[in-house]
């Protein structure tokens, strides 16, 4: 029994170091003067690197088992990439909550998207699930105009949850068969592939400072905190990895206004507290009905 409880505990420490830096990592999208684009296959580089000898410390193989394996890891990445772009890059013209808030659509995104790759439909709650994160979403906005900054902030983050629930769901469904490291690790390989060619002078371009940032991020605010979620996942249900990760919002937020001086507003506040109340009703249904 005692060895079952330090397991548990060796769980919770996990996924809460995970999203406590996940919410830090936001940071970095204000913090780094470079384009999201840029920040995303620079901190790819050395996401990869990290997680290749971490693998190979642990003398695991670094292959996958068949060329379709490849194909989807492919797929994975592109999807990937883009989902850390768009996300950065909602957090670049908008706020670090702003773009944490709106990726956080995703949970609601994801229950009408899967229907699509298993048969069924959404039901009832569901529909009400994603009423009540629109109304959310519309606090968040301040005016319809893609001129405002806000308002493309938001738009930006709901793209970038598509992104990753469609990325989520193809993982599950075609992908689950391997460790998390060996899944951020192609991925974050195929994302290099997608995006290098079109980096042009990007090296020469970058200070010390920048790079020293970059490693930061690639090593210790990604590849360090995926780990520690993927171990989480060991000791835990993922009904209680998914609730705890929902913290990475307010994480986020609080890091923002101490570090960068973001203040959200009311109306921000009450429109997260929606999306992230839809985000925690979602998990606890879906794993409900598995139960």
């Amino acid at each position: 029994m005692v060895w079952d409880m330090d397991k548990h505990t060796e769980g919770l420490l996990s996924i809460h170091s995970a999203v406590f830096i996940f919410g830090l990592t936001a940071l970095f999208a204000k913090l780094i003067s470079l384009s999201a684009f840029e920040i995303t296959l620079l901190r790819t580089y050395f996401a990869v690197i990290a997680i290749a000898l971490y693998i190979r410390y642990h003398k695991q193989s670094l292959r996958l088992r068949s060329w379709r394996d490849y194909r989807i890891a492919f797929i994975l990445g592109g999807l990937l990439g883009g989902h850390w772009i768009t996300y950065f890059h909602a957090m670049q013209v908008s706020s670090v909550a702003t773009g944490i808030i709106a990726l956080y659509t995703y949970p609601v995104i994801t229950v009408f998207l899967e229907p699509f790759f298993h048969a069924g439909k959404p039901q009832l709650r569901d529909v009400l699930s994603a009423v009540w994160v629109l109304l959310g979403v519309f606090l968040l906005v301040p005016e319809f105009s893609f001129n405002n900054q806000v308002t493309q902030g938001v738009l930006w983050g709901i793209l970038s949850a598509f992104l990753f629930a469609m990325r989520n769901i193809l993982h599950g469904r075609y992908f689950n068969h391997y460790p998390a490291r060996h899944t951020l690790l192609y991925q974050g390989i195929f994302i290099m592939l997608l995006l290098t060619p079109f980096s042009g002078q990007l090296l020469l371009q970058v200070t010390l400072l920048q790079w020293g940032q970059l490693i930061l991020l690639g090593v210790f605010f990604t590849a360090l905190p995926h780990t520690l979620f993927a171990n989480s996942l060991r000791y835990l249900k993922a009904k209680s990895v998914s609730l705890i990760a929902c913290m990475q919002v307010v994480y986020g937020t609080v890091f923002a206004a101490l570090f960068l001086g973001e203040q959200p507003g009311v109306l921000t506040l009450v429109g997260g507290m929606m999306v992230i109340s839809a985000a925690v009703f979602e998990t606890l249904s879906k794993r409900a009905e598995r139960n």
